[in-house]
């Protein structure tokens, strides 16, 4: 085992500027009078990048994490060829976050929710008796499961029966990982909606999504990847957002490298994109408005059916909180980007010719929305430009393969009864009391 060290690192709030301890899973500054994020202060100002044998852990000076998990691997930033010169862009890089062996990558997940799982269950308690709950569309449930079985991490996941295809593996789970869903015709809300339920039991714990520093600092390393590897912090950022998360990562991490010193002072534009119709940040955004304008339930729903990177389908994104990508925009000088499911597809199929692997639905519509901002004459032929790739190489990973699928333990209704939910999720991990 390599020599680890916990991460030193103190909270900050993003409202006030008051600065505080960990008290170990502290999600946000109860002190503060407004809704806030809390960021990471890290002791160490310049980051000190260990080797790749470390993983995900190699940027473990910027993550707060208590000990290593294995099975870990880092997002690869390599410089684009084919789709560079397609754009006609001098220095396209390419963060990759999946399957893509002969590049590096070998997230079997191949998704970059891993860089988050391997951050957060890393933070968590060794010790700890409660059961880490996590709502998911899809691509987070696949990696937190993966993690936690590994490591043998207990774990309730609350996932739509719509999405259950996305949890596949080469090998059935540990049991300490459990699945309920809520039923057919539910979206990302309704499983959220689910596991705030079992929540009320104090067996379990939240993870607590973009309030949890090391979910997004996990996040975060597709940004230590690119720069460390190209030497300078990146003009541009492209990634299509769901929750808007890893945006507001990214923007975090930008700071740290400018306090950093050794790459530039320069604050990359976050150029974020949502598949139309599912398109309520960019609403927003386009009105100037912190806060998220009405969207129905039934035509929310109905919009995600239509899209197809359904892991963008979060009606209540981390976008008018202190901190939150409203904040990230704007002190980015950046914009929200839309593309059709048409769109993607065609960018999917240009991605694969040019750089050689499947990309899934999400990093197509940001590739999508990259090819779009290049001919609307946006960027610059000069500029240095970060594409996220957050999700490839399912295809190449799933050939010759057997896929093992987890099924639900129990699937809820739409409007689920809180005293059931409680009582059949407790039974779940009734042998681990």
């Amino acid at each position: 085992m390599k020599e680890f060290k916990p991460t030193e690192y103190t909270l900050e709030c993003v409202a006030t500027g008051r600065e505080f301890a960990d008290a170990g899973w502290t999600l946000d500054d109860r002190e503060s009078k407004s809704p806030s994020l809390v960021r990471a202060k890290y002791a160490n100002k310049q980051i000190d990048v260990k080797p790749d044998d470390w993983g995900l852990y190699k940027f473990c000076d910027w993550l707060p994490v208590k000990r290593m998990l294995k099975g870990s691997s880092a997002p690869v930033t390599y410089k684009s060829e084919g789709l560079a010169k397609h754009l006609g862009l001098e220095n396209l890089y390419i963060t990759l976050n999946g399957y893509f062996p002969e590049r590096g990558a070998m997230m079997t997940t191949c998704s970059f929710k891993e860089t988050e799982a391997y951050s957060v269950c890393a933070r968590a308690d060794e010790n700890c008796d409660r059961i880490l709950v996590v709502a998911s569309a899809g691509n987070t449930a696949r990696a937190f499961a993966k993690v936690c079985s590994d490591n043998n991490i207990k774990l309730l996941l609350s996932v739509p029966e719509d999405n259950l295809s996305a949890l596949w593996f080469e090998e059935p789970l540990n049991d300490c990982v459990k699945l309920i869903a809520s039923e057919k015709g539910g979206d990302y809300f309704d499983a959220i909606h689910l596991s705030n339920l079992a929540l009320k039991s104090p067996r379990f714990y939240a993870e607590g999504g973009a309030k949890n520093i090391a979910r997004r600092d996990g996040m975060a390393t597709t940004v230590l990847s690119a720069v460390t590897t190209i030497g300078r912090i990146p003009d541009y950022y492209f990634q299509a957002v769901g929750s808007g998360t890893g945006a507001i990562a990214a923007w975090e991490a930008n700071q740290r490298l400018i306090e950093d010193g050794r790459f530039g002072t320069n604050t990359m534009r976050l150029m974020v994109s949502q598949n139309a119709p599912f398109v309520p940040m960019y609403n927003a955004w386009r009105v100037d408005s912190r806060e998220m304008l009405p969207y129905d339930d039934d035509r929310a729903r109905r919009d995600v059916e239509i899209i197809d990177a359904k892991v963008l389908s979060n009606r209540r994104p981390p976008y008018g909180i202190r901190g939150g990508l409203y904040d990230a925009l704007k002190a980015t000088n950046g914009e929200v980007l839309v593309a059709t499911n048409a769109q993607g597809r065609k960018a999917a199929q240009l991605f694969k010719e040019l750089e050689g692997v499947d990309i899934h639905p999400a990093a197509s519509i940001a590739a999508a929305s990259l090819i779009k901002a290049v001919a609307d004459g946006k960027i610059e032929k000069s500029a240095t430009v970060m594409l996220n790739i957050t999700g490839a190489g399912e295809e190449k990973f799933k050939n010759g393969r057997q896929m093992w699928y987890l099924k639900p333990s129990h699937v809820f209704p739409l409007k689920p009864d809180v005293e059931d939910v409680i009582t059949k999720v407790e039974a779940l991990f009734a042998d681990e009391q």
